[in-house]
C-alpha cells in the first residue's frame, strides 16, 4: 500500500514542478541588420583579399588569373567608351523578354497541368521529355530556322525558362491544399478566377522560387546565344576576350554575371518579402 500511494504523489498533477526547465523562447529572433549584412559579405571579401594577395605576391601568375588591377582597369576602359552600358542593356534586353516568354508559357503550362487531369496528361509528359533535353542541344536546330538573329537569341533563353518555371509551378499547383480548393468552388469561383485567386496565390513561394531559378539559368542561354552572331552584349564581350586572350576581359564579365546573379536574387527576395511576410517567421532560426 505503502508504494502505491508513494506512485500516486508521483503522478500527481504539480509533482517535480522544480525540476522542470523554463520553456526557452521560440519566435523569431531579428538579426542586427549590420551583422546579417557583415556575414553576407565576409566570404566573398575573403575571397578578394585571396585575390589580391595572390597577385601581388606572385603566387597566382597574370596569364591564369588577372590581377584585380588589371580587371578593375578593363572596366574603366569599358565604361570610359560607352560600351559596358551599350552591353549591358542589349543583354538585358534579350535576357528580359526571354524570360517573360519562357516563364509565362511555363507558369500557364504549370497551372493547367497542375489542376486538371486532362491538362496534366496533355502537358505533362512533353514537358517532362524536354526537360531531360538539355537547352543547348538545340542550338543547332534554333539556328537552321531563325538563323543567327534576335529571333534565335530570344527562343533560346526562352526555352531554358520555360522548363524550370513549368516543373515548380506544377508542383506548387499540385500541392495546393484541396479543401482550399472546395472552399473556394463552394463560393462560386470556376476556372480563371479560382485560377487567379486562390491557387496561384498559394503556390507563390514554388512560382518565385521558379523565377529565381529561371533568371539564373537564362543567364546561360544568354551566354550561348550571344556567342552567336552576336555585335553587342556580354556574351559577345566575352567571346572578343577569348579571342584576343584578354584574362582581365574574361574575369570581369564573370564578375558582371555574378554581380545580375546577385541582383536578380536580390529582386526575388524583396519580392518575397512583400508578397509573403509570413514566410521569414516559418523557418526555425
Amino acid at each position: 500500500m505503502e508504494r502505491v500511494h508513494k506512485s500516486v504523489e508521483t503522478e500527481r498533477p504539480g509533482a517535480g514542478v522544480s525540476d522542470l526547465e523554463t520553456p526557452r523562447y521560440l519566435g523569431s529572433r531579428r538579426r542586427a541588420p549590420a551583422l546579417s549584412a557583415g556575414v553576407r559579405i565576409g566570404v566573398p571579401l575573403l575571397l578578394l583579399i585571396a585575390w589580391w594577395y595572390g597577385s601581388s605576391s606572385g603566387r597566382i601568375p597574370p596569364d591564369v588569373l588577372a590581377a584585380p588591377s588589371s580587371v578593375f582597369g578593363a572596366l574603366r576602359e569599358l565604361i570610359a567608351t560607352g560600351q559596358l552600358t551599350d552591353y549591358l542593356l542589349a543583354s538585358a534586353h534579350r535576357a528580359g523578354l526571354g524570360v517573360l516568354v519562357g516563364a509565362g508559357i511555363g507558369l500557364l503550362l504549370g497551372v493547367a497541368a497542375g489542376i486538371a487531369a486532362l491538362g496534366e496528361e496533355l502537358v505533362d509528359p512533353t514537358m517532362q521529355m524536354m526537360r531531360a533535353v538539355p537547352f543547348l542541344a538545340l542550338v543547332p536546330l534554333f539556328i537552321s530556322w531563325f538563323g543567327v538573329g534576335e529571333t534565335f537569341k530570344i527562343v533560346l533563353i526562352a526555352v531554358s525558362a520555360a522548363t524550370p518555371m513549368y516543373t515548380y509551378t506544377y508542383l506548387g499547383v499540385r500541392n495546393v491544399e484541396r479543401k482550399v480548393v472546395e472552399a473556394a468552388r463552394g463560393f462560386g469561383l470556376r476556372g480563371h478566377r479560382l485560377a487567379f485567386g486562390v491557387i496561384i496565390p498559394s503556390a507563390l513561394p514554388n512560382i518565385l522560387m521558379a523565377l529565381r531559378i529561371c533568371l539564373s539559368v537564362s543567364l546561360t542561354g544568354l551566354i550561348a546565344a550571344e556567342q552567336i552572331g552576336a555585335t553587342e552584349g556580354i556574351g559577345y564581350l566575352v567571346t572578343l576576350a577569348q579571342q584576343y586572350f584578354r584574362i582581365d576581359y574574361m574575369v570581369l564579365c564573370i564578375l558582371i554575371y555574378a554581380g545580375l546573379g546577385l541582383i536578380f536574387d536580390g529582386a526575388i527576395r524583396l519580392v518575397e518579402r512583400l508578397a509573403m511576410p509570413w514566410r521569414r517567421h516559418v523557418a526555425a532560426r
